[in-house]
């Protein structure tokens, strides 16, 4: 395999399981050092027995102050993927302060938070950087039960072309994917919310044109593709949709 990003050091948010876990392995295998990010530590030291070249750092994200520290400790970082995140099921009339506050907090804050933090390095080093924001077909299209979570992932789209817009100059390139239901325990949530059953996962894969939900590969490969300059190096601040199609109906 092409080791792409020798020499390079990534940090991955979310990175304890589904497809920030995937993330840090294919990095790891492309070359980079990857500094695995997540709330959970036991998550982290399961992972980093499977790559013991890793580091690992638990952090609250939702926590502002604890997590800008932390992640000012960590050195310079030449490539970011902000995929910590969470899902908000709640129709009008039963959103509760606690519930946009938490799904902002994680989704639209941390991204912010940690991002500048990042790309003020990568601008002081004048070597340039790609940060990947995990968003989500929602951030485009509206979906029941999903006003907080489409309205945080669209925050994230925003955000994503104005660091695009300011960074470029630097050489930093800010792109987002946005995926439909991913294979993952959040993506069976997000399946649960419109019903139980075969019959309601097919009828939601109906919707999609290519009639399938999407795979952690999937994500992990538009990453690695966004994250490269080689590949991507006139890329930014695009929304790259991995929906199947279903976005165009």
């Amino acid at each position: 395999m092409e080791k792409k990003f020798t020499g390079k050091r990534a940090l991955v948010t979310g990175a304890g399981r589904g497809i920030g876990k995937a993330i840090v392995l294919e990095l790891v295998k492309h070359g980079a050092h990857v500094i695995a990010l997540s709330h959970t530590k036991s998550n982290l030291e399961k992972l980093k027995e499977e790559a013991p070249g890793i580091e690992i750092v638990s952090v609250d994200v939702r926590n502002w102050k604890e997590t800008e520290n932390a992640v000012k400790k960590l050195g310079h970082i030449d490539l970011l993927v902000n995929n910590a995140g969470v899902l908000s099921l709640q129709p009008v009339g039963s959103i509760t302060e606690e519930e946009v506050d938490n799904c902002f907090a994680v989704n639209v804050k941390a991204v912010i938070n940690i991002s500048q933090i990042v790309a003020k390095g990568m601008v002081e080093r004048k070597t340039g950087g790609a940060i990947v924001n995990i968003s989500s077909q929602a951030a485009i299209i509206g979906l029941p039960n999903h006003t907080t979570y489409c309205a945080s992932k669209g925050a994230v789209d925003q955000v994503t072309k104005v660091m695009a817009l300011e960074l470029g100059p630097h050489k930093v390139r800010v792109n987002s994917i946005n995926p439909t239901i991913v294979r993952t325990d959040m993506g069976a949530t997000a399946i649960r919310s419109y019903g139980e059953g075969k019959e309601v996962e097919e009828a939601l894969k109906a919707k999609i044109p290519l009639g399938k939900f999407c795979e952690v590969n999937d994500v992990v490969k538009a990453t690695m593709f966004l994250l490269s300059d080689e590949d991507a190096g006139m890329i930014t601040g695009a929304q790259l949709p991995l929906e199947g199609g279903y976005i165009i109906q």
